[in-house]
């Protein structure tokens, strides 16, 4: 697929680019440009674009905002110390991104043109990658949307997958450090048959108001347990879990389809 390249008519300053990703913070600053990818019904994917970063034009009865069809990812770019730039694993993240679409009714973004979406933004706000130190590193966030204007509820017939990056320090802001783990007692992530295993957006907000309750009681981190019984372990709000035991053995949840396949939890377990 052949994308088009419109370069931002106002990047930001370099020295102002430099100030932001010298002291970085999760997700509040974003680079100067993004990437649409156009579906429609009948005409498949097409209309590859990189674009200047800016609002998305939408019109009040986008599907989206009414019936939550939307899946994201999550990947980060890495500058070694020769200067190259590389992603992890970026075909594993493409395939999440696959089953969560298939999950959410939702066309599959095809591996090739997922991993090209992130080399054609390195190609223009390559800049944005902040040197290897401090586990700075640039963020991406891949996401497709259900994009038909109409009110009714079916699968959309139109959809956009966007990326857009930011750089980024620890996700800690205290860095590698223990925190704290509030339980949620009173309120589940997911349920079984439900969504737990997309990458969608409902599932966060269903961990919001428990995450709220955990940091007014000095907690960085909800876990929820399975909503059948309420008395496994699944995951944490925002990664996935694993127990480290005192005769050295490991064991993480297994996934039944409420939990997240981490792309970090695939490759601890490989190693």
């Amino acid at each position: 697929m052949e994308f088009s390249v419109t370069k931002n008519p106002n990047p930001v300053p370099d020295l102002e680019r430099e100030a932001l990703i010298a002291n970085p913070t999760f997700g509040t600053h974003f680079t100067d440009h993004q990437v649409v990818v156009v579906w429609e019904e009948g005409k498949g994917w097409h209309s590859a674009e990189v674009l200047p970063y800016g609002p998305i034009m939408m019109d009040p009865s986008s599907s989206v905002l009414h019936y939550g069809q939307e899946i994201f990812e999550g990947i980060k770019a890495y500058r070694h110390q020769d200067g190259s730039i590389w992603t992890f694993r970026p075909t594993a993240n493409a395939a999440r991104l696959q089953r969560s679409a298939q999950r959410m009714a939702l066309p599959e973004v095809p591996t090739e043109v997922f991993v090209d979406s992130l080399k054609q933004l390195i190609a223009v706000d390559g800049a944005w990658v902040p040197k290897p130190e401090n586990e700075k590193t640039l963020y991406f966030r891949p996401f497709e949307i259900a994009a038909e204007n109409f009110l009714g509820v079916r699968a959309a017939k139109r959809a956009e997958y966007r990326v857009i990056a930011s750089p980024v320090g620890p996700y800690f802001t205290g860095g590698l450090k223990p925190v704290s783990i509030w339980i949620a007692l009173d309120s589940a992530r997911a349920g079984k048959h439900g969504t737990g295993e997309a990458k969608t957006g409902g599932n966060y907000a269903a961990s919001l108001l428990a995450q709220a309750e955990g940091n007014a009681e000095g907690c960085s981190q909800v876990m929820f347990l399975d909503a059948e019984t309420g008395s496994y372990i699944e995951e944490l709000g925002g990664m996935n879990l694993f127990f480290v035991f005192k005769d050295g053995s490991v064991l993480t949840p297994s996934l039944d389809g409420t939990i997240l396949r981490g792309i970090t939890r695939d490759s601890v377990i490989a190693l």
